[in-house]
């Protein structure tokens, strides 16, 4: 059983054969009867096979990801369908965020506006491949 779930709705919960996700240490790939395990989801491509061979990508932010008695468990600030990506909206909000880095701010505001780069920075990649 897969659930994913991003902070504003659910994702994906039902069935998968396999899953591919992004952690810090790179793309991560689940099959059934995956040992337990606990991780950091990275901004990234996440991709889903279903049963009958189908599979679904989204472009994920920071999050985190649990493994345990063959379910799975995603917990994401956000998951999109690259089709669902404004990829000119996420161009203008990578600039914002590159020039917000610029300005002087709090460390907390400052790792804030780094996720946010990366986030837009994400979406723009994988919307401009899967579309």
């Amino acid at each position: 059983m897969l659930e994913v779930f991003a902070a504003d709705s659910p994702f994906y919960v039902g069935e998968c054969s396999s899953l591919v996700l992004p952690t810090p240490g790179g793309q991560y790939g689940v099959l059934a009867h995956h040992s337990n395990m606990i991780s950091a989801v990275v901004p990234g491509l996440l991709e889903i096979t279903l049963p009958n061979g189908e599979v679904r990508r989204a472009a994920v932010s920071n999050g985190i990801v649990k493994i345990e008695n063959n379910s799975v468990l995603i917990l994401v600030d956000s998951a999109e369908r690259p089709e669902d990506i404004d990829i000119s909206r996420a161009r203008r909000s990578a600039e914002e965020a590159k020039e917000q880095l610029l300005q002087k701010q709090s460390i907390i505001a400052y790792r804030a506006t780094e996720a946010y780069l990366a986030r837009a920075l994400n979406r723009i990649k994988i919307g401009s491949k899967y579309l």
